[in-house]
């Protein structure tokens, strides 16, 4: 018997696992696909914008073995700020969760789960708000991005700028899941 022949079945099972990748950590919203316009109900009211600045439906799969709890933001890149733009900062959600109901991101509502934070976005407040770029932009890119947590929680002041969560959750991420959608006026 030869090397190879006696090697084959191994090398074979080996090819075989690295062919079957595991199960994809995927975003998905009910409210926009990948690439597609943001709905006026999702969009900021204020700023020259009048939409229902109510925070998209999000569903994701299975995030990855080791995950402790999640994450969710929304952030534009392509605000003339310099810096973009926080839309939304969602923290410590449980590792079981596998979504966010319509309208979440309304801190008056009780549609997260108990120990949840919504951090400061760039609008200065807690909770999500939504799409406003200036009047006559090319159509700004909204990236959602639920992280898979390698931590329990995120232990942060109640005032920690958006930056300052980011900085901890790339930190502390296992995984991403992204959908980028688009919204101009």
């Amino acid at each position: 018997m030869t090397l190879t022949a006696f090697f084959r079945p191994a090398l074979m099972g080996a090819l075989l696992l690295a062919a079957s990748p595991a199960a994809a950590f995927e975003l998905h919203s009910s409210d926009f696909s990948e690439k597609s316009p943001i709905p006026e109900r999702n969009v900021f009211s204020g700023f020259g914008c009048s939409g229902a600045n109510q925070s998209p439906a999000l569903s994701w799969t299975a995030p990855p073995a080791g995950t402790r709890s999640l994450a969710v933001t929304i952030y534009d890149p392509d605000a003339p700020t310099g810096s973009g733009w926080w839309h939304w900062v969602l923290y410590n959600l449980p590792a079981d969760s596998r979504g966010l109901p319509a309208g979440a991101g309304d801190p008056a509502k009780p549609l997260l789960p108990a120990g949840a934070v919504q951090g400061r976005t760039d609008y200065g407040t807690a909770g999500y708000g939504g799409p406003c770029p200036p009047q006559g932009d090319t159509p700004h890119r909204y990236i959602v991005t639920v992280h898979a947590l390698k931590i329990d929680s995120l232990s942060l002041p109640a005032d920690a700028s958006a930056a300052m969560v980011g900085f901890n959750l790339n930190a502390a991420t296992l995984a991403k899941a992204t959908l980028t959608a688009r919204y101009g006026r």
